[in-house]
Order: structure tokens, then C-alpha cells, then sequence
């Protein structure tokens, strides 16, 4: 805007903004036309421009715009500004923006990988564009292990792809759609914002209700984001807390504070030296977790890597003060189709051993009804005073028992391996994020 006046540049940025805001705008409407679910997402946003992007961004509620830019990509097809806007839906959506303590560069491929994925498994005519070689085989080698591709396993994925500088550098430029800068895990001095983790989260939600009952048709053309929702707002719960429901009310070898006076104590030492009128109770009752059973999917579709996982998970929990007895009954029992080997532990001791020793037994099919028979078994021979639960470490594809068992029951996944499916009724799901 060199040779213009103040009020001819202040004139020409007006125009300028008025017609980002158009772009963006007709964007909004045609996606809107074709994913009436994403109705709320799409009208989330304010538009403001800024030459200092390339070509967009948002942090969330603000879709930030270079004009010269954005009217270069709507010049070279208007499908590919409808790509953008959705792609920085499905950042929001998901909150790719606020999640930290993964490496930025990683990350921020990771995050661009899964919302072209998403566009690209989209059916829309409005976001439809023809796929590179590199992205299809990209796409291809990601898939292989046929689960959903969210951002958090993207990551894993070209971690252990240790990719040389040249091919991080060419999926970069591939999948780079919009600028990055505002997210608030780019700026490590901004403190988060929960009102607008919360309102993404709320929208999330509501998106999750509409695909699964009022949208089938529409869920069916928006691929694998059904999916990937349903992952996203699987509750994480708190695996030590998790295990509180199995506790019981026992009596422990332990100084109770709570049973003597202390007036009387205290009058006891200072009249008679060190002879207390009276002295704490040496037990006092604590409510800890005694029994339980844990049983390992030993099937082929599950990995020793992720049950060792698991197990240390079990393991930190248990090594917490107050949590556990010191004497415990736990049963961990290894089951494919049929049950193969039962461990009792009753020390922290003696499971790390078993963690450090761990042989699997298995690798058939996935039945679970075995091992709860198993379980019945040793009820009725007393090998439990008081089981209160079973937890049950599995990738979730097998058969499930008919009945409730007399005692809580859990089905356990790792967020890395897990992929939405159906437990019964009666059973909680329980995912564990690493």
C-alpha cells in the first residue's frame, strides 16, 4: 500500500477485511449446506485479519487471515479455502490446540495429518480434491494397522518412523494448511483458557449426539470423525481412584490419632513425666484395596508391549502409600480362549517379580467368558474373602458373558490401541492414557 495517504490505506485495509470475511464466510455456508452437524463449529468464530499469517489460523474462537493470501487460494479453487476452514474446525474440535508435552514439530504434523485425513475421508462435495501420491501412500502405511487415526497416534506413528530432516520436511510442506502461532501450546507463557477448552468440548459432545442419532446419512459421508469423536470424549479415568471402589473397611496395625483425648494425654506427661493417662489405639480401621482379580488378554490381536504397560501402571498404583494393604490377594489370571496361567500376589514384592519375569501364554482367539468361569471357580472354593472387582486388560474384540458377575467388572484399554467399541452393561470402560 505504498503511496497512499493514512486515510486511503485505512480505506483499502477495510476493503481488504470486508472481503476475507466474505470468503470465509461463504466457506462457512457451503460446508454448513452439505454438515448441518457442524452447524455451532462452524458459526464459532469471529474473523479478524492479520498480514502477519499464512495463510490462516484461529486459537480457537478467532480465525485469523492474510488477505492477499486467502484470495490467492480462493482464486486457485474455492474448495481449497472450504479445506482450510474445516481443517481448522477439526483442530478445535479435537483440541489440538491445547494439549502439551509432545515435541511442537512432531506435533503440529501430527495435528495437520489427522484433520486432512478427516477432509480427505469426507465425501462432501464442497471439500472433495484430488489426493498427491505422497499422501495417498502416506494415508496407506498409517492405516495399516486398522485403527483410527486421531493426532496422539499419528505422533507415535512417525516417531518410530525416525524420519531423516528431507522426509519430515516434505510431509510438512504436504499437509501444511494453516499457521499454528496462536495455539495457545505455542506460547508456553499463556496461561490455558478452560472456557474455551469447555465450549469446544460442549460442542464435541453435542456433534457426537446429532452423527449417531438424528445424521446417519451424514455420519456415513463424514468418514472416520464419528469415530474419532467417540474417542475424544471417552471419559480418562483416574486409575488409582478407579480402583478405590474395591476397597474394603479393615482394621490395620497402625498409631490412630483420632481415638484419645489429648487434654488428658497431654495433662498425663506434664504431672507424671512420661507416663500418658492414656495411649492411642495401635489399630485403626482404613478403607484399602485387598482383592481383586486382574486378567490379561493374552490373544494375538493384543501386544506384550502394551500389557507390560498396563501392568506398570497396576504396579505405580499399587507402590502409593494409602492405597493398598500391605498384604493384598491379587489374582492375575492370562486368557485367550481358555486360561492359561493364574499368578497369586500378595506383596508389592512379589509383582514386580512377575513384571520383570513375564512370560505370555496364548495368542489364540479372544473369548472372555473363560476366565470369568475361572473367577466363579475360585469363589467357590474360598480363594477370596471379599472380591470386590475384576479388571479386565483387552483390546475389547471377543465374546462377553450373558450374565453379571457378583462383582464389579472393568474392561481396560490403552489410549494408544483403543478404538471405540461396546462393552455390556453391566461393565465399566475404562481407557488409561500414558
Amino acid at each position: 500500500m505504498t503511496g497512499m495517504d493514512d486515510q486511503e490505506r485505512k480505506e483499502a485495509a477495510v476493503y481488504l477485511e470486508g472481503l476475507g470475511n466474505q470468503i470465509l464466510s461463504a466457506a462457512r455456508d457451503e460446508l454448513y449446506l452439505g454438515m448441518r452437524f457442524l452447524d455451532v463449529a462452524l458459526s464459532s468464530f469471529a474473523y479478524q485479519m492479520d498480514t502477519s499469517v499464512n495463510p490462516f489460523g484461529t486459537n480457537g474462537s478467532v480465525i485469523y487471515f492474510h488477505p492477499q493470501y486467502l484470495g490467492g487460494v480462493y482464486r486457485e479453487n474455492r474448495i481449497l479455502v472450504n479445506r482450510g476452514y474445516l481443517h481448522m474446525v477439526f483442530h478445535c474440535i479435537f483440541r489440538h490446540m491445547v494439549k502439551r508435552g509432545m515435541d511442537d514439530r512432531y506435533w503440529n504434523l501430527s495435528c495437520d495429518i489427522a484433520a486432512e485425513h478427516m477432509t480427505d475421508s469426507n465425501f462432501h462435495r464442497s471439500v472433495r480434491f484430488p489426493k498427491s501420491l505422497l499422501r495417498r501412500e502416506t494415508y496407506r502405511k498409517m492405516e495399516l494397522e486398522g485403527k483410527v487415526l486421531n493426532a496422539e497416534r499419528i505422533y507415535a506413528i512417525l516417531e518410530a518412523w525416525e524420519l531423516s530432516g528431507k522426509e519430515l520436511e516434505r510431509l510438512e510442506a504436504e499437509f501444511y494448511v494453516d499457521d499454528h502461532k496462536y495455539w495457545e501450546n505455542q506460547q508456553p507463557d499463556q496461561k490455558p483458557d478452560p472456557d474455551l477448552n469447555r465450549k469446544w468440548q460442549e460442542i464435541n459432545e453435542r456433534m457426537e449426539t446429532d452423527l449417531e442419532t438424528f445424521s446417519k446419512e451424514a455420519s456415513e459421508k463424514a468418514g472416520d470423525l464419528l469415530d474419532q469423536i467417540k474417542i475424544e470424549n471417552k471419559e480418562r479415568y483416574d486409575y488409582k481412584e478407579f480402583l478405590r471402589k474395591f476397597s474394603v473397611l479393615r482394621e490395620e496395625i497402625a498409631v490412630d490419632p483420632d481415638t484419645f483425648d489429648y487434654s488428658f494425654y497431654s495433662y498425663g506427661l506434664r504431672v507424671y513425666g512420661n507416663m500418658p493417662l492414656i495411649e492411642p489405639q495401635e489399630t485403626k480401621e482404613v478403607r484399602k484395596v485387598s482383592e481383586f482379580v486382574v486378567v490379561i488378554d493374552t490373544s494375538m490381536s493384543c501386544s506384550g508391549e502394551l500389557v507390560r504397560k498396563f501392568l506398570e501402571e497396576t504396579y505405580s498404583v499399587l507402590s502409593e502409600e494409602n492405597s493398598f494393604f500391605k498384604k493384598v490377594n491379587i489374582h492375575i489370571i492370562q486368557c485367550d480362549e481358555a486360561v492359561h496361567s493364574d499368578q497369586r500376589i500378595t506383596s508389592l514384592e512379589e509383582l514386580e517379580d512377575y513384571m520383570s519375569h513375564l512370560t505370555l501364554y496364548g495368542e489364540g482367539g479372544t473369548d472372555f467368558r473363560p476366565a470369568f468361569a475361572y473367577v466363579d471357580e475360585l469363589l467357590n472354593k474360598g480363594e477370596f474373602e471379599d472380591l470386590r472387582g475384576l479388571i479386565y486388560f483387552t483390546d475389547g474384540y471377543g465374546i462377553y458373558p450373558n450374565r453379571m458377575p457378583p462383582y464389579k467388572t472393568a474392561f481396560v484399554f490403552m489410549q494408544e490401541d483403543y478404538y471405540d467399541v461396546d462393552v455390556p452393561a453391566w461393565a465399566v470402560k475404562l481407557i488409561l492414557t500414558e
